[in-house]
């Protein structure tokens, strides 16, 4: 029989299942506490291969798990499909976008950042940045669409802006995008037109700092620029992107005709943190205590993308998956010493290193001291992503996906999806078109140092 005189046990609500939020429900599951997990989406994203759906490597469900799925092992845990709008720590409530709310004596707030476009929001439906598996399609269509247009354009000025492809921002999701649409162009579409050669397909990446990769030592930047060349990528870093438009990119003075464009230059904190009133950095985050909590409230957490955690030598952390699994647990274990009347320790992130691939058996490996690139680096970032992927039916469709690519230098997840007009676009306007167009843009620094 239940024991009705028994103390409700403290209720954990964490709000967002990314990295932080999934790893401290699943760290809690045996805590003496009432867990709710909160998503405005019913599956857990693995966020780093997004760019692998997007360019039509690899099927949404490879790197999705459904929520629930992956929770229902954790008898103290439930979880609710909603999306949290206001945080009021003094009352300890949630409220939701469908009036209802919740409230906690615990609070885990992982909801993430978003693409930012530098005060240009207009540029989002041109240039879509890559977050949910809702950009990747919609990337991956736009991609493939390109190709199926030039097919049937008959005008040789547009079918060259058909056929050019531009990503903004050369951090790691830029590089990624942009060694990935080189290969769709050089071996999986090599033989399937008729009309066009996909070849001859060009490939921009602009950057606007000194470099790619700003996190990476410049040895291994060097190393990545050279790679993307390989594969006849046109690299430019220390270009400002000036404007967005249809049909055209401006950058340095320098017009664009294009149809495709890829943003990856910077991300924005979620809306959601400005009510937690607490201090925020330059790109939204919540300046965190060094126990990753908010000042004055010890019961909230924010953690991954969402914190910014500076109590660190080497600067603020990075928005990596790592720091956020770390964080997660880290929240989980604090919440049962508190409840066990253990002192709190401070939060310590162990870097374990990081990596970027390039393309086709081509990485770069930033790992404590040990800094290469090329066949092993490339080895050793399949292994990591297999190992933090969710579910072993996951890893296993993964693996086996990659090999059947590395053989066969195809990809198997080349489906347009979504209703949109087949016929060829008009292109953007010429450069003296866009010369006698009158006042430019403000410049936009394009740069991945904060993505």
């Amino acid at each position: 029989m239940t024991d009705k005189t028994a103390p409700a046990r403290p209720h954990v609500l964490i709000l967002g299942a990314g990295f932080a939020g999934l790893y401290a429900a699943k760290a809690l599951r045996r805590a003496p506490v009432r867990v709710t997990v909160v998503d405005r989406r019913n599956h857990h994203l693995f966020q780093p291969m997004l760019y692998q759906v997007a360019t039509a490597g690899l099927n949404p469900s490879d790197i999705a798990s459904p929520i629930r799925s992956i929770l229902r092992g954790s008898k103290n845990t439930e979880v609710l499909l909603a999306e949290a709008k206001e945080v009021d720590v003094a009352a300890r409530t949630v409220r939701f976008a469908d009036g209802t709310s919740e409230s906690y004596d615990y609070l885990i707030v992982g909801t993430g950042a978003y693409h930012s476009y530098f005060g240009h929001d207009e540029w989002e439906p041109l240039a879509p940045g890559l977050k949910s598996l809702e950009d990747a399609l919609e990337i991956r269509r736009r991609v493939l669409l390109a190709f199926e247009r030039a097919e049937r354009e008959t005008d040789t000025i547009r079918r060259h802006a058909l056929l050019t492809f531009v990503v903004v921002g050369g951090g790691p999701t830029g590089v990624e995008m942009a060694g990935a649409v080189a290969e769709i162009r050089r071996y999986a579409l090599k033989r399937d037109f008729r009309h066009i050669d996909p070849t001859e397909a060009t490939v921009l990446l602009l950057e606007g700092g000194p470099r790619l990769l700003p996190a990476y030592p410049p040895s291994l930047s060097n190393e990545a620029k050279r790679e993307l060349r390989r594969l006849g990528v046109e690299v430019r870093t220390d270009t400002f992107v000036t404007d967005v438009r249809p049909g055209a990119v401006e950058a340095a003075g320098w017009v664009i005709p294009t149809q495709t464009v890829i943003w990856a230059a910077g991300n924005m904190a979620s809306s959601l943190l400005k009510t937690l009133h607490a201090p925020l950095d330059r790109i939204g985050r919540v300046i965190v205590e060094p126990d990753c909590s908010i000042p004055g409230h010890p019961e909230v957490f924010v953690l991954g993308d969402a914190a910014a955690f500076d109590h660190q030598e080497g600067g603020t952390l990075p928005g990596v998956c790592p720091v956020a699994i770390q964080q997660g647990e880290y929240a989980a274990r604090t919440i049962r010493g508190d409840l066990a009347g253990r002192p709190r320790r401070p939060f310590h992130y162990w870097d374990k290193g990081q990596l970027a691939v390039i393309g086709r058996g081509q990485a770069v490996a930033d790992i404590w001291r040990l800094h290469f690139g090329g066949f092993f680096a490339w080895l050793a970032w399949i292994f990591v992503h297999i190992f933090f992927l969710i579910g072993f039916r996951n890893r296993v469709m993964v693996l086996l996906e990659w090999a059947w690519s590395y053989l066969t230098f195809s990809r198997g997840a080349r489906l347009i999806t979504g209703e949109g007009d087949y016929a060829p676009p008009a292109v953007g306007l010429s450069p003296a078109a866009s010369t006698a167009s009158g006042t430019a843009a403000p410049p936009v620094r394009v740069s991945a140092s904060s993505s």
